[in-house]
């Protein structure tokens, strides 16, 4: 049975249980819909956040990734809420923010988003064009994060 986290969010899983959710599904058709699911359950991004300074470059689908700031801690942590035009493509926004979001820039830093993707089995069975759109996440994502460290030091 697939597992969801039990937190303020219970739509969005956390990492690990997506792992998880992955070694249990041996067939791809299952695994496509079980990324689509999790796009489903993302948060909805507001439509003020559907912006030219969200959108993500590189992406064939639209993508919009909204990046917010706490500081008060010894490094930023950051939370990120995103959306996508393409079913498809919201469950790969969902598992990159599950990785990455609530996590200090340092984390993020060090995080590598490509090796779970790989991991997961999904380089091989999306297009190059997804493939090459998450990468575009990833930098994005890893560029707001170095935006946050230097803004802190």
């Amino acid at each position: 049975m697939l597992k969801m986290a039990q937190t303020a969010a219970p739509a969005n899983p956390d990492i690990e249980d997506i792992v998880e959710n992955f070694a249990l599904l041996d067939d791809w058709d299952d695994r496509y819909r079980y990324v689509i699911e999790l796009g489903r359950g993302l948060t909805p991004l507001p439509d003020a956040d559907r912006n030219d300074g969200n959108k993500v470059q590189g992406c064939t689908s639209q993508v919009w990734v909204a990046t917010s700031v706490q500081r008060g801690t010894a490094a930023p942590v950051l939370d990120f809420i995103g959306d996508s035009d393409a079913h498809i493509v919201r469950g790969l926004v969902a598992i990159l923010l599950a990785m990455v979001s609530g996590r200090t820039a340092p984390e993020i830093l060090a995080a590598d988003p490509i090796a779970l993707f790989e991991k997961l089995g999904l380089r091989e069975h999306l297009t190059p064009q997804r493939s090459n759109g998450f990468r575009s996440m990833v930098s994005r994502i890893k560029a707001d994060a170095q935006a946050a460290m230097a803004a802190a030091a």
